[in-house]
Formats: structure tokens, C-alpha cells, sequence
């Protein structure tokens, strides 16, 4: 007996789920991890129930909105790479980075898995996350706009912890700033660190 395919989730469902992510990270982003189900509901214009049929969970909601914040950074750094110079499309890319971390800060009190270093969505994201990053730094390397001796995980440390820091208001443009500072470094010793040919 052969088993029926599965059937594709209706337009309809597929609709509601992009809504319940979009406005989840909104609510996450805006009320921290005390933000309610129903507040993220309400917002994408759907019912409770229905946030639970895709969703059964916060954890799951949480994890959810996450890997799509991953996927966005891991799209923009090829969309950068194609329509910016070198180190504008870096200091671009690690502003989103801190602007994906703005909604991570509010579900780290249920997302503490994603900070467990063995757990499966801290893999995927940091090599996802590492992977984008390092086709830009290449590229600015190769462009002699940075020093070759920079990786990817040493600029990814740099950015969680300047928007982990602190949790004043006023916090994401300060994160920003500092992180301009820190690529502005990255280029102000280039032409000394250029790979030899």
C-alpha cells in the first residue's frame, strides 16, 4: 500500500504563519520576554488558536522567529555583496546583526537553548551565520579595505557581545556605533595585514 503525499499547507495557512513571525518578533522585539502569545496573535490578526496550531508552544514560536531572523541575515549578506562596496556592505550586514539580536534579548529567557553551545539551532545558526559573514570579509579582504588576519567567528563575538552588553534605552545605537568603530579598526591597518601574492 503506497502512502498518499503529503498534502501542501494551504495559501491560507501559509499566510497566517508569515503573519504569527512577522508580528512575533515585533512583540518579542518591543516587550521582552514577558510579551504574550496573545499580544503576537492579535497582532497578526489571527485567533489564539490558531498561533497554537503552528506554534504549540513559545519555545517553539520563539525558535521559529529566530531561524528566520538567521535565514534574513544569511540572504542580506549575498544581497550586500552584490550591490555594495566592500566595507559598507559589512558595516550593513552587522547592523542587522544587531538589529537581530534586539529581538533575541527578548526571548533569551526561553530560547536558552539557542545559547547552549551543543544544542541544534546554536549549530545551524553559528555556521549559517558564519558562513555569510566570511563572504564578506573575503571580499574585503581581497579589496585591501581590511586586514586578512580577522575571521569570522572573531567579528561574530565582537558584534553578540557589544549588543549583549548592556540594557539601557538607547542601547541598539550605541551597539551600532561601536561596531563602526570596530570596522573602522578593521580597515586602519589593511594595507599592512594584505595577504602576500
Amino acid at each position: 500500500m503506497t502512502t498518499p503525499p503529503a498534502r501542501k499547507p494551504r495559501a491560507d495557512s501559509v499566510k497566517n504563519r508569515e503573519r504569527l513571525l512577522l508580528a512575533a518578533a515585533e512583540v518579542f522585539r518591543a516587550g521582552g520576554p514577558e510579551a504574550s502569545l496573545e499580544a503576537v496573535a492579535r497582532r497578526a490578526g489571527v485567533g489564539i488558536g490558531t498561533l497554537y496550531r503552528h506554534f504549540p508552544t513559545r519555545e517553539a514560536l520563539f525558535e521559529a522567529v529566530y531561524r528566520r531572523e538567521v535565514e534574513q541575515l544569511v540572504d542580506l549578506a549575498a544581497q550586500l555583496c552584490e550591490r555594495e562596496p566592500p566595507i559598507q556592505a559589512l558595516r550593513l550586514w552587522l547592523h542587522a546583526g544587531v538589529g537581530m539580536a534586539a529581538t533575541k534579548r527578548g526571548m533569551l529567557t526561553a530560547l536558552a537553548l539557542a545559547i547552549d553551545s551543543s544544542s541544534e539551532i546554536y549549530a545551524y545558526s553559528f555556521a549559517h551565520l558564519t558562513r555569510a559573514l566570511e563572504a564578506l570579509l573575503s571580499r574585503a579582504s581581497a579589496a585591501g579595505a581590511i586586514r586578512a588576519d580577522v575571521g569570522p567567528e572573531d567579528v561574530l563575538q565582537a558584534m553578540v557581545g557589544l549588543s549583549m552588553m548592556g540594557r539601557q534605552p538607547g542601547w541598539e545605537a550605541n551597539a551600532i556605533r561601536l561596531l563602526d568603530i570596530f570596522v573602522d579598526g578593521l580597515g586602519a591597518s589593511a594595507i599592512g595585514n594584505m595577504p602576500e601574492s
